[in-house]
């Protein structure tokens, strides 16, 4: 794994989990992590569980005993890592969004395609589709119990960027994180909408904004370009991404769908909510209540319809089988031990998995065609197919 802050902890929690809980026809052996600095990567491999640790990701991946490379670096990194990784025989699991350019997410999913000739599988981390409430949404819309859909509704809401004091972190900065909320949190969003509706979105209307314009330079932003200031003694740098993103879309189907990603929503820690509207019925998830599913049926009686809860922890629910008796709900962090299942169980059958390089290329489209629209003040951009 090259990577062990957040995303490679939330990683190695499923890698670690995921043959304790499932039958799996491959046993995942955590054999190295990687990180620039030497002695927070040897704590991290110690604390996370990895047997040893690396400071160049070259040397990762020109290891014997490495035949999966999980990418939880900045987006910056991802298609270099991606590739190297691709043509040296391993298989890749790389976190979203895929890269931080059409280019080079363009660039990857052409790799993965060569790979795939050779038997080598490559993965994109979009967890979500792991809950397993949103994996039993997609399965009730592709049996049809909404019929036609009509609308579909994401929103994304985080508050940590709320103090304009917060400091000007990678994630701040357009040359390291790609973009702000659109990537960070729209690209979750988007593929959700993409996976549920089961098509990809064909264009976008946008308006992205940035609140707060500078903050405090920390050690990792202190080479950031750009208009540097000073007040009250603190060095101050630009942000160089968004804060918020807003815009409508349409299915090539005709539905419609709005999505809205901000960290900038005061009170809000990680509310990530889903609508879909159809001719037959509704479905409502709620990520703060991820172990349920609103589902109305619109072609029962309207004098007895209505909203009504479906609690996710039944054995034939998706992945629940493995799990604990009905009743006893699941967590954010099992979304990885799950993604975890799937890969392996891709690799071990020579399955493409899902969601694959290429879909992580459709969603960098979205993001891109979303920002082209801002820019354009608003103008409905096509996405090519």
């Amino acid at each position: 794994m090259v990577g062990y802050a957040f995303m490679g902890a939330a990683h190695s929690q499923g890698w670690r989990t995921v043959g304790r809980v499932f039958d799996l026809p491959l046993r995942p052996v955590l054999s190295a992590v990687c990180g620039r600095d030497g002695g927070a990567v040897r704590a991290a491999a110690d604390r996370l569980g990895w047997a040893a640790a690396e400071t160049d990701w070259r040397a990762l991946i020109a290891r014997d005993d490495v035949d999966l490379v999980d990418i939880c670096t900045p987006g910056d990194s991802h298609a270099e890592i991606a590739v190297a990784a691709l043509e040296a025989g391993k298989h890749v699991l790389c976190e979203k969004p895929l890269a931080n350019t059409v280019e080079e997410a363009e660039a990857m999913a052409e790799a993965a395609e060569r790979a795939r000739a050779r038997g080598q599988m490559a993965m994109v981390g979009f967890n979500y589709r792991r809950v397993p409430a949103l994996a039993l949404a997609r399965r009730m819309v592709a049996e049809g119990r909404l019929g036609t859909l009509r609308h579909v509704r994401l929103t994304y809401l985080q508050d940590w960027l709320v103090d304009p004091e917060f400091p000007l972190t990678w994630r701040l900065r357009k040359d390291r994180a790609g973009s702000g909320a659109l990537g960070d949190l729209g690209a979750h969003i988007v593929d959700l909408a993409q996976y549920l509706v089961g098509e990809p979105v064909a264009g976008v209307s946008a308006l992205i904004e940035t609140f707060v314009r500078e903050r405090p330079l920390v050690d990792e932003a202190a080479g950031a370009s750009g208009g540097l200031t000073a007040a009250g003694g603190t060095r101050r740098g630009t942000v160089t991404v968004d804060d918020a993103a807003v815009f409508t879309a349409r299915f090539p189907s005709g539905a419609l769908a709005s999505f809205e990603a901000t960290r900038f929503a005061a009170g809000r820690k990680n509310a990530l909510r889903v609508e879909l509207n159809g001719s037959d019925g509704s479905l409502a998830f709620d990520l703060e209540r991820l172990n349920e599913l609103s589902f109305h049926d619109h072609t029962e009686p309207a004098a007895s319809s209505g909203f009504r809860r479906i609690l996710v922890t039944e054995p034939d629910h998706p992945y629940l089988d493995a799990w604990w008796p009905p009743g006893h709900g699941l967590g954010y962090e099992h979304s990885f031990v799950h993604q975890a299942r799937d890969l392996l169980h891709a690799i071990a059958t020579g399955t493409p998995p899902e969601p694959s390089f290429a879909d992580g290329l459709s969603v960098q489209r979205v993001l891109a065609a979303a920002e082209e629209s801002a820019a354009k003040n608003s103008v409905y951009t096509t996405i090519p197919a």
